[in-house]
């Protein structure tokens, strides 16, 4: 196996974690992040696909591992949000740094674009953390929101996992670049997807087939 490879800027500062601790400290970092921890969630992703890129981690297992805690940390602040309600998050969001003010501005964002908000949120800083959290509050029913969850999370992880992968010691500089238009490329991907998904059942229901 191959040695470490270099992790440039913000992404240095968890080699030592990823030599640690691996796959694990990815599905962690992920649980916890997507129902409001204060963990670097996605900067761990992207530096274990370079890692991955470096032949110290297996892609395909990355992507599993990534995904399965992404949608498994979403349903925890789901069943958050539902059972316990504003008052709860309000009450220990703090402690997250998840505070009125940003509650406010996912519930009005949620409130604007619907379900679909649940993918997009995948790409949106904040939101991805408030997301199922959000959800769960607006009594969303759970196969609808698991639906888009897994949509959104299986989008997230392919993007990140394909630029860290390729894009190796250029990442920072590169990383930089693309959280502006994060978002874009996030409702890009997720309407390109959900329109052939669309096309897919429309032929299946079409008479005559």
């Amino acid at each position: 196996m191959t040695g470490s490879p270099h992790l440039p800027g913000v992404f240095a500062s968890l080699a030592p974690t990823l030599n640690h601790y691996g796959y694990g400290a990815v599905a962690l970092f992920l649980f916890l992040e997507d129902f409001g921890v204060p963990v670097p969630g996605e900067t761990i992703l992207i530096a274990a696909a370079v890692y991955a890129g470096a032949g110290r981690l297996d892609i395909v297992v990355l992507g599993v591992v990534a995904t399965l805690a992404a949608i498994a940390g979403d349903n925890v602040g789901f069943a958050i949000g539902h059972f316990g309600g504003r008052q709860l998050v309000l009450r220990w969001g703090r402690r997250v740094f998840l505070t009125e003010k940003r509650l406010d501005k996912a519930e009005q964002f949620f409130t604007r674009h619907g379900g679909k908000v649940v993918t997009i949120a995948r790409f949106v800083e904040g939101l991805r953390q408030a997301n199922g959290i959000v959800a769960g509050i607006a009594k969303m029913h759970w196969r609808r929101f698991i639906v888009f969850n897994v949509i959104g999370a299986v989008l997230w992880v392919a993007v990140w996992l394909t630029v860290g992968y390729v894009a190796g010691s250029h990442i920072d500089s590169l990383y930089r670049s693309f959280r502006h238009d994060e978002v874009y490329v996030g409702v890009a991907i997720a309407v390109a997807v959900l329109a052939f998904a669309g096309y897919r059942l429309h032929r299946r229901l079409r008479p005559g087939r």
